[in-house]
């Protein structure tokens, strides 16, 4: 699928994005400078209708303008305004209150009851949501994660356990945590935490790029967990927990995969804008527009098939390999020193790095993509 073979509302969808993403990198350097200070940004009206758009419609506090209808309507059209968004600056996009990566796993997994507890929690617009999956010493590895859900005599579970690399870490207010109810793989579920709590200790990392994220660790020591927090029990027990939220899993990554791209082509155009003949340039652009068709076909396919792996982990290999190259290549066509010369620039090529540990390494791709490989399911 090609940009000329969108739907007039897609379009549109698409030079509204263009349109929000100047404001987006006019709030790049600040953010990054001091990632503490991005609540003075959340007021800002493309902020605002972000937030709006990425809620589901009954819980909108807002209606949203008919050219934005088509966001949340599929995965294609999510990857389009990511790609658009991202080329403005995609740590400002991390930075945004909003359900993010928790709200999928609250649609996949929740009941009405913890979708509505969800949602109202952030209709105050600044409530930051955390997903929280990987763990220390356990890589990529989802399913080896060792954070238990006990029995909690007096009703409900006790959680135990550490989270790391967790967006949001120290400042989320809500979101999901997997932990592990049993040995096995089916044993492993998601429950709904609100934050603060006892027995709960957050701090943030220092982290190079995507700094208004705010990535951290999470620590539960006996954490409370009510029985009715606990995602997906009225679901049958195969899916239940990870293996039930694997198609949220996958439209996320595709979104991710576009916030790659876009990355990619914020850098591209920087380049050209300083540069306008840049060896290797032609090349370059013809590179990006191939890998934004494969992007639109593979959400496309996932809008028809969410359950298959293969086909996001490999347009999210694909793409995030395609931005670090371009960070080489930018480095080489501004010459010596241009980093320092320029900042913008500069982040972004911290930025790209995070995109090969978001919701899957290279290496757990390879392992959905290959074939006669059981599929691993790893989340970050």
């Amino acid at each position: 699928m090609t940009g000329r073979d969108l739907d007039p509302a897609l379009r549109e969808l698409r030079d509204t994005c263009r349109q929000i993403a100047q404001d987006l990198r006019s709030r790049a350097l600040a953010v990054d400078a001091d990632p503490d200070d991005v609540s003075r940004h959340l007021d800002a009206p493309s902020l605002t209708l972000l937030r709006t758009a990425s809620t589901p419609k009954r819980f909108r506090q807002e209606d949203l303008p008919l050219r934005f209808a088509e966001y949340t309507d599929s995965c294609l059209a999510r990857a389009l305004a990511n790609v658009e968004l991202a080329r403005g600056d995609a740590g400002i996009l991390s930075a945004n209150t909003g359900p993010s990566l928790a709200g999928l796993a609250v649609d996949a997994l929740g009941d009405e009851a913890q979708r509505e507890l969800f949602y109202r929690a952030l209709a105050d617009g600044r409530t930051w949501t955390f997903f929280a999956m990987t763990e220390p010493d356990r890589g990529s590895d989802a399913t080896a994660l060792t954070s238990r859900f006990e029995p909690d005599p007096g009703g409900g579970h006790r959680l135990t356990g550490t989270k790391r690399y967790v967006a949001n870490a120290a400042r989320g207010s809500i979101g999901v945590v997997f932990a592990r109810t049993g040995p096995t793989a089916l044993s492993i579920r998601a429950a709904l935490v609100q934050c603060p709590v006892p027995g709960f200790s957050g701090h943030a990392l220092d982290m190079i790029g995507l700094r208004g994220a705010r990535f951290g660790e999470m620590r539960f020591d006996g954490v409370r967990v009510p029985e009715e927090m606990l995602l997906g029990r009225h679901l049958p027990t195969s899916q239940r927990g990870i293996w039930g939220a694997g198609r949220a899993f996958n439209v996320m990554r595709v979104q991710i995969a576009a916030q790659a791209l876009g990355l990619a082509f914020a850098i591209s155009d920087y380049v050209l804008e300083h540069r306008p003949r840049s060896p290797g340039a032609e090349l370059i652009s013809a590179r990006l527009a191939a890998a934004r068709e494969l992007l639109y076909d593979v959400a496309v396919a996932v809008d028809r098939a969410p359950g298959d792996p293969r086909p996001p982990s490999i347009v999210k290999l694909h793409t995030t390999a395609l931005a670090v190259e371009l960070t080489r290549w930018a480095e080489r066509a501004l010459g010596a020193g241009s980093l320092l010369e320029h900042p913008l620039l500069e982040k972004w090529c911290r930025d790209v790095c995070a995109f090969e540990f978001m919701d899957g390494t290279g290496n757990i791709l390879r392992l959905h993509i290959a074939p006669d490989t059981a599929p691993v399911r790893e989340e970050r």
